[in-house]
């Protein structure tokens, strides 16, 4: 086989293991909306009320941590994790671009945050809730 030919594949291989990893990367990206209407998706289509989202997030759930113990009562400022004191940027998309653009990321912490504050997962419903009710908050 020639030399160039061998480069030719070897050149092509790579390609296309760079657009592989390049579209894998990519697959978790989404909206805030694209997120929101998937929740909504998985709870029935029942549409997210926003009031009810902000409750949630404001709520103890008979734990000691509320979502607001780390975000703030307001999530569109800086807030400060109440263990760690570990500053944590703005929950709300609209203060912080990057919130809610990786379903992976999002799911991850919804695991985390959730069992911190309600004691289990969260359903689909509540996810739904609370960023719609975020999404409301603009500058």
């Amino acid at each position: 086989m020639s030399r160039s030919l061998l480069s030719l594949r070897r050149l092509r291989a790579a390609l296309l293991l760079i657009s592989t990893a390049t579209a894998m990367a990519t697959a978790n990206a989404a909206a805030p909306s694209e997120l929101l209407g998937s929740y909504q998706a998985q709870s029935d289509g029942a549409a997210p009320l926003p009031s009810r989202g902000q409750l949630f997030f404001n709520s103890s759930h008979g734990h000691e941590w509320t979502c607001a113990t780390c975000h703030g009562a307001i999530p569109t400022r800086t807030g400060k994790h109440a263990a760690t004191g570990k500053a944590i940027t703005p929950l709300a998309p609209a203060f912080n671009p990057e919130r809610f653009t990786d379903a992976a990321k999002t799911e991850k912490w919804f695991r985390r945050n959730c069992n911190d504050v309600v004691g289990r997962e969260c359903t689909s419903a509540e996810k739904a809730d609370l960023l719609a009710w975020l999404l409301t908050l603009k500058p």
